[in-house]
């Protein structure tokens, strides 16, 4: 009631006297933007940014008691509805942030702000500004930062694209497909630079077309979350990634001379007699030869590209079989529009074969990345750190010794002297194995943090043992009876919780924000975060004292007890642990992408700043953790509530 009073009272003294409150006009010193993103669930992320000019300040969505003014106010549209409630994070006398997220009927609409602005002797009227609630981007389910991640991979499938060129099975095709063209630039005068512009979109068509038409069905049956799940299938669960290392160390066998594995010759020879009519039809025949004949060095290439980008959203596949072909085809486009270039170009020879066995090496030792992920998920035990170490530094120790012409494989040429390039090739190689050993004594080896186990799974690590030595005894004993940590566990001596609630109870009771990690066992990037940035002192730090830890791995296959079984809405059981945590971060947080961090009040379980991706920034991530201890904005304070 006195609130009611104190508006009227407010709105007739700025109506009928405004020169006692002011002497002359004041410019309004809060200035507000608006970012929004729509997910493909058609949910809109909404984040209003205020800046307040220094000497002011306003108030926060709920008043704290005896406090005089007007909150914040956030109001949408007739027909829009209200997703989950706005949340304000920051500091009233310099800058917020209002977070909510909404469903606008055909993203039409409209979002109004309302806020008052006070200096230390008196209040303007209450002001307002509204904003149309269309998007500004689609938002994918990875915070800005993780966009980073993507370029990556985008990165790596082009280098792989170059590197496919060099193979036996694709390099002697360059000059073939050439004389194709000036053969058809005789037939078809004028034509050839179209032709040869026609062959390079259909190499593009055939490596992308197929798997965006495998996502665009499955999308079209369930949605962006089937796909995902058929995604998440393919890069956690044994029996695939068991299958790709089956298959890395057969073709990796196939490269080494041991057997030679090609497609049926009759789909073969199809596809190459079809190419002689010429024309558009001739030069898609010729495309699909190539990418026919080809297969049997590009398909574990492009096998490791496609399993890579699973691990993201699902056009990330796309995306990167994309830039793959296009790096694959543009040599050949080139050549088609300039074929005199083709002079330029070595022959083949033994050469061809030294690459592929190298190829070989490679293909052992990322073959073993598969194998790895089935063993963290299913919690096997075979394949710790310090193992997988050892085999990586046997397999890149003799592809040294291959490179020096101490090992010849069934179709090597001896290697009568050493290249310049041959010799830079091995100091490179020599200089990896090197960098490797200390990571047998637990060495963090930051550079190939993505693909590694976790340090939590090596036996011996003297870093880790002086890790845990700084972490208080009174820590770990808190947190003792802990759900599913006789299996679960962190790096860095953390010790954290594995449930939710659990870690919500515990935050509390000991008056901590709660940092939630929504992480998993195949998660290449969570990896990095943990190593590149969680290693820093300042973040370990803050991490271990000042903040309650919540990992919850979006790809464990370990089934839990029935009484934390989850129902979704459409009446499907969840059982296992991972499969809980992608609903709940789903359901909660709108993302299925890791790594995902999180800042939560625990009483009230509303974010205390905005989350984050994906991002190897330290400085980035230690103002993250500061922020969420430093909110004057936040509507209920531990202490008040407690």
């Amino acid at each position: 009631m006195k609130k009611i009073f104190l508006k009227i009272f407010l709105a007739i003294l700025s109506v009928a006297a405004p020169s006692c409150l002011y002497a002359q006009p004041v410019d309004e010193p809060v200035h507000w933007t608006k970012s929004l993103t729509v997910s493909e669930e058609g949910v809109s992320e909404v984040v209003l940014t205020g800046t307040i000019e220094k000497g002011w300040h306003i108030y926060a969505l709920e008043m704290k008691n005896g406090e005089i003014g007007n909150p914040t106010t956030v109001t949408l549209s007739s027909g829009a509805q209200m997703v989950e409630e706005p949340v304000m994070t920051g500091d009233c006398h310099s800058k917020v942030e209002i977070r909510f997220k909404a469903i606008f009927p055909e993203g039409k609409g409209t979002i109004t702000v309302e806020w008052q602005a006070c200096d230390s002797f008196s209040c303007l009227p209450p002001s307002e500004e509204e904003f149309s609630a269309e998007a500004d981007a689609v938002k994918t389910g990875k915070d800005s930062e993780s966009g980073k991640s993507i370029w990556k991979i985008i990165l790596e499938a082009i280098a792989w694209g170059f590197v496919a060129l060099l193979t036996p099975c694709v390099f002697p095709m360059i000059p073939m497909t050439v004389s194709f063209f000036l053969k058809q630039n005789e037939t078809h005068k004028g034509r050839g630079k179209f032709l040869a512009t026609a062959f390079g979109l259909f190499i593009v068509a055939l490596y992308t077309l197929p798997i965006a038409v495998i996502i665009l069905i499955t999308y079209l049956a369930g949605g962006s979350a089937v796909t995902a799940d058929i995604f998440n299938w393919l890069a956690t669960h044994w029996i695939p990634n068991i299958l790709f290392f089956l298959i890395f160390m057969v073709f990796a066998a196939s490269f080494f001379g041991a057997f030679e594995i090609v497609l049926p010759s009759w789909m073969v020879n199809s596809s190459d007699q079809k190419s002689n009519k010429g024309g558009l039809g001739g030069v898609f025949f010729v495309a699909l030869t190539l990418v026919l004949v080809s297969f049997s060095c590009t398909g574990p290439i492009v096998g490791s590209v496609l399993i890579k980008s699973t691990q993201g959203q699902f056009w990330e596949p796309i995306v990167t079989m994309l830039a793959f072909s296009i790096a694959f085809a543009l040599p050949f486009t080139v050549f088609a529009f300039a074929p005199s270039l083709l002079k330029k170009i070595p022959k083949s020879g033994s050469w061809l074969n030294s690459v592929k066995v190298v190829l070989g090496f490679i293909e052992v030792a990322l073959g073993f990345k598969f194998l790895s992920v089935a063993d963290q998920t299913y919690h096997w035990g075979i394949l710790d750190r310090e193992v997988y170490l050892a085999i990586w530094i046997v397999v890149f120790s003799l592809l040294g010794l291959y490179l020096l012409g101490k090992i010849r494989f069934k179709f090597d040429s001896p290697v009568e002297h050493l290249s310049v390039f041959r010799l830079i090739l091995v100091i490179i190689d020599f200089t990896f194995v090197v960098y490797m050993i200390p990571g047998m004594w637990g060495a963090p080896l930051k550079a190939l943090s993505g693909y590694l186990p976790p340090i939590t799974t090596q036996d011996f690590n003297l870093d880790m043992a002086q890790q845990r030595a700084d972490v208080p005894v009174e820590a770990v004993r808190a947190v003792e009876g802990r759900k599913y940590a006789d299996f679960l566990d962190m790096p860095y001596g953390i010790e954290a919780f594995y449930d939710y609630e659990q870690a919500r109870e515990y935050a509390v009771k000991e008056g901590k924000p709660l940092f939630i990690d929504f992480t998993g066992h195949g998660c290449v990037n969570c990896r990095e975060m943990e190593t590149r940035v969680w290693s820093d002192p300042r973040v370990l730090k803050l991490m271990k004292e000042e903040y309650v830890i919540c990992a919850l791995f979006a790809d464990d296959k370990k089934e839990v007890a029935p009484e934390d079984w989850v129902m979704t809405t459409d009446g499907k059981v969840l059982k296992t642990l991972g499969k809980i945590n992608s609903h709940f971060a789903l359901t909660r947080f709108n993302v299925n992408a890791q790594p995902y961090y999180a800042i939560l009040d625990p009483v009230t379980e509303e974010q205390k700043v905005p989350s984050r991706g994906y991002d190897l920034d330290v400085e980035k991530f230690l103002k993250f953790l500061q922020s969420g201890l430093e909110n004057p904005c936040a509507r209920v304070s531990l202490t008040e509530k407690s």
